[in-house]
């Protein structure tokens, strides 16, 4: 019996020429002992009928989003719950942009909103459709989402220019789905994950906070989960659409994240702390808008509770990882902080600087744990979240199971 995680294949193919590509996946996947059903986007029938990949796959072609000939014409929403893993290839501008914004007006789209297990796109256009800023928006939003890109890949094209847009070859999209069917680095493990800045107010109008976006402490919440963790997600204010399949708890100030991660921290195996928490929240807030009055004014203000060192202190405390943003002695800071926090792990980067840091795609960690470090260059953030999950696995791997 075939004991691989994912051996349900659900291919939506989305019209294009490359869609003569997906027959020989469907033939790959096929052979390597998967099942595969198949769905197809009206545009792609008129590149290949669904006659071949009914052939080919075994299984009856779906076409319709509301099939009549579904016992219970939800017919989407069993072939969500049948798959063990999706890929939509090829998948055109207008279906990632569908996507992207959550529309769901055929039956790949439906599905894509239906599902619950992991989704890979193998994107197929003219270059310049691929080069877009709009388009490159929509595969970043899909990125934080937790899809997974396969390609594309740069050489000749139908239309007769050159440049990156051709999809992968069926071979790479095959070895890469067969790949990631082996359980992840942490199955079965709970992850619990802060991210973004907080908000400590003043008045109803005004608050201090800092320049986290959020996006590496989402990133790292979606690398995670393709690690196979059940993950929660406890977010300050950030402008970041949620990763699928993630449980998040919304805040604003200090206090109320601190309140929703000790709530958490004790039946959890790991805790990231990548939110950028206010160390410092003002004694007093007023009931009304403060009015401008003197030339000068003076704010009280109190120490936070320290979330990272009293999530290490519990009597049952999960692997804890904290970071370090710093403008200077970046090293000195990280280890100061590692020893007396008495955390498992501390990374920490660089701000204030050109490259990474806050509201940059791309980042770079200096990684410490007790009595070893690493280096984890520069580059885009979601590609360092799974550097970084496969080192905090490393190391919670030998705290807790050698």
């Amino acid at each position: 019996m075939d004991t691989t995680i994912r051996q349900h294949v659900l291919l939506a193919i989305c019209g294009g020429i490359a869609a003569y590509k997906s027959a020989e996946l469907v033939r790959l996947l096929r052979k390597q002992g998967c099942d595969v059903r198949v769905v197809m986007t009206e545009s792609a029938q008129v590149f290949v009928g669904p006659l071949t990949f009914q052939a080919l796959s075994g299984n009856p072609v779906h076409t319709e989003l509301l099939d009549a000939d579904e016992e219970n014409a939800m017919g989407h929403i069993n072939l969500a719950r049948w798959a063990d893993v999706i890929i939509i290839a090829p998948a055109t501008a207008n279906m990632i942009a569908k996507c992207a914004h959550g529309l769901a007006d055929d039956l790949v789209s439906t599905l894509f909103l239906a599902a619950t297990c992991p989704i890979y796109i193998a994107p197929a256009m003219n270059q310049a459709m691929w080069n877009k800023a709009m388009t490159q928006d929509n595969i970043r939003k899909l990125k934080v989402y937790g899809v997974s890109l396969i390609g594309p890949n740069s050489g000749d094209q139908a239309c007769g220019e050159t440049g990156e847009g051709r999809m992968a070859e069926a071979a790479e999209i095959c070895e890469r789905l067969l790949a990631e069917t082996k359980a992840g680095v942490l199955q079965n493990l709970k992850v619990l994950i802060s991210a973004g800045p907080t908000r400590e107010y003043l008045d109803p109008v005004r608050f201090i906070t800092n320049r986290s976006s959020g996006k590496m402490g989402y990133a790292l919440a979606t690398a995670a989960l393709r690690a196979g963790a059940q993950v929660s997600l406890v977010s300050g204010p950030v402008n970041q659409p949620a990763p699928m399949g993630v449980e998040i708890v919304f805040v604003e100030t200090a206090a109320e994240m601190y309140d929703a991660v000790l709530a958490q921290a004790d039946h959890s195996d790991i805790y990231i702390g990548a939110a950028a928490v206010a160390d410092y929240s003002p004694v007093a807030v007023e009931k009304t808008k403060i009015k401008k009055q003197a030339e000068q004014t003076s704010l009280i203000l109190q120490k936070t509770k320290d979330i990272l060192a009293d999530v290490a202190l519990l009597s049952n405390a999960p692997f804890t990882v904290g970071f370090a943003a710093e403008t200077n002695d970046l090293e000195a800071y990280a280890q100061e902080k590692l020893y007396k926090k008495n955390v498992g792990m501390i990374a920490a980067n660089w701000v204030g600087r050109e490259q990474g840091g806050f509201d940059s795609e791309q980042n770079a960690f200096e990684i410490f744990w007790h009595n070893g470090r690493t280096s984890l260059p520069m580059t885009d953030k979601n590609q360092l979240a799974e550097q970084l999950i496969s080192i905090i696995a490393t190391k919670f791997n030998e705290k807790n199971r050698v």
